[in-house]
């Protein structure tokens, strides 16, 4: 029989039912996800802008090479995150300290990802292409491998903190409600940081500096220290409590339990097949600059949304109550298909102009609420993919579980990176702004039209799609049930048979 062990104070057998968490642990887990949400929810968004059409402005680069080789950087950058998910997951689950497996990564990966994060902004005084390109290429691929280092251990942090899956569905939901709220917290920084910025400044010094993308650096600077606070909160009161196996699983033995595990794959491709919706992130920026006049309103279009988002992670909490993760899911994707097909329809009636505020920013509400859903009920499919393989197998291995999934995920993210800036600065015809005292370049109709359409009908295909794997999902319903209580069993028999150890020990001695 496989021991099983856990960082911290034994767990003496377990129950579905029985409570294991403080409540300031609940809260303070979201904390962590709320700290790291807090820089990494905006940075792609806002690097990608800050590459295109801040660092390097007036240094005579061609708009087209600029765009090919952002959307190039942003693809490979995708690739790069991927491996570094797989590896990480690996590295997680050999990782064994008395602060657990996951503690150690989020906790010390902070410094080192604020650091790096406050690099991207820094970009090199320099008139050649190539260079330009090679910096953005190892800056931002720098990024994304450290920021895997935290995010990744931090999002499998729910699956360790506590055997029972009711209460661990719970602590994911609220956490995953703060992640949520902490990606608009960054947002909330970059409209306040320009605002203090135009007082101590004028206007006119301050649309200098906006044109070389200093409000940029400024508000990265507090969103890391931020980060770096929320994480040592979540660092110093949180425990792991679901006992780990300690034989060793070689890396082959390892990739095929992950990807041989029907269940797992099945929410793995859903980031695969769904990779498209992410695009309206970038060219959310953009409606933001030509629909509300300001980049640093991304907040007001994105508020409704946000809210939205926390609105349907509450529902989705509700709805699980109801019904299987598996029509949860399904449920919550038709919805939000319907919802951005219901915007785009709008937002061609109405056109790309003033009259179109209310209407856009009435309906991102309601387009917000399927993905309370996509960042409530994959983490609580995949904690009960881990149970089952744990069920069959004996060993329990979150860190590659979640690196499974996120491998699928960064090599969405890849694609999502490369699509996105293709369809925001070719498909759509933008024109970059290569005046210093002005930040962004009047677009014509069509390019409008077509931001649009990216933000909504692009991303409603997408949407579709991600729920196609789910109908093949099974670990739902008696199944659950059957491998949760035998799970339960034999934890508390491996306690019994720990506790007993030492005493039979003792007699052989006496002998």
């Amino acid at each position: 029989m496989a021991i099983h062990k856990t960082a911290g104070t034994p767990v003496p057998g377990v129950t579905p039912r029985k409570k294991y968490m403080k409540p300031s642990e609940v809260v303070t887990f979201g904390i962590g996800l709320f700290g790291v949400a807090l820089l990494t929810g905006w940075m792609p968004d806002y690097t990608m802008t800050f590459f295109a059409d801040f660092a390097f402005k007036g240094r005579g680069f061609d708009p087209s090479r600029l765009a090919v080789a952002v959307s190039t950087v942003f693809g490979v950058a995708g690739f790069v995150g991927a491996i570094c998910e797989l590896i990480i997951g690996i590295l997680v689950d050999r990782t064994r300290t008395r602060l657990g497996k996951v503690k150690p990564w989020v906790g010390f990966g902070a410094v080192p990802l604020a650091i790096v994060a406050m690099l991207v902004f820094v970009a090199p005084n320099t008139n050649s292409f190539t260079v330009a390109t090679i910096w953005m290429f190892v800056i931002y691929s720098l990024y994304t491998a450290v920021s895997c280092a935290v995010e990744s251990p931090a999002n499998c942090f729910g699956a360790l903190c506590s055997p029972n899956p009711g209460e661990r569905s719970s602590a994911i939901s609220i956490a995953s409600f703060l992640r949520s709220v902490g990606q608009s917290g960054g947002q909330v920084i970059i409209i306040v940081v320009p605002l203090i910025m135009k007082l101590l400044m004028g206007q006119q010094q301050y649309k200098n500096a906006e044109g070389q993308g200093l409000d940029l650096i400024i508000s990265t600077a507090i969103c890391a220290i931020g980060m770096v606070i929320f994480v040592m909160i979540f660092f110093a009161n949180n425990k792991e409590r679901v006992p780990y196996t300690t034989e060793k699983v070689s890396l082959l033995e390892s990739m095929k339990l992950v990807f041989t595990n029907k269940n797992l794959l099945m929410v793995s491709l859903t980031k695969l097949f769904g990779f498209g919706r992410g695009v309206y992130g970038t060219v959310s920026l953009y409606i933001a600059v030509y629909l509300l006049g300001s980049k640093g309103l991304k907040l007001a279009l994105m508020l409704p949304m946000g809210i939205g988002t926390a609105v349907g992670t509450l529902l989705v909490n509700f709805a699980l109550k109801k019904f299987s993760t598996k029509k949860t899911y399904i449920l919550f994707c038709v919805y939000g298909a319907s919802a951005l097909t219901l915007l785009f329809l709008v937002s061609k009636g109405v056109g790309f102009n003033s009259h179109l505020i209310i209407p856009f920013l009435i309906l991102n509400f309601f387009c917000g609420i399927q993905h309370g859903n996509t960042n409530v009920t994959p983490n609580i499919m995949i904690a009960d993919c881990i149970d089952e393989m744990e069920y069959k197998r004996g060993t329990r291995q979150e860190g590659l579980a979640y690196a499974g999934y996120g491998l699928f995920s960064k090599i969405a993210s890849a694609l999502t990176k490369w699509l996105a800036p293709t369809l925001v600065y070719s498909w759509s015809g933008y024109q970059f702004s290569t005046s210093q005292n002005i930040a962004y370049a009047t677009q014509t109709d069509a390019t409008l039209n077509r931001f649009l359409a990216i933000y909504t009908i692009i991303p409603a295909i997408f949407v579709v799609l991600q729920f196609v794997p789910i109908l093949f999902y099974d670990m739902v319903g008696a199944k659950k049930e059957k491998i949760t209580a035998a799970l339960a069993e034999r934890r508390a028999e491996d306690a019994a048979e720990a506790e007993e150890l030492p005493a039979d020990e003792a007699r052989s001695e006496e002998e």
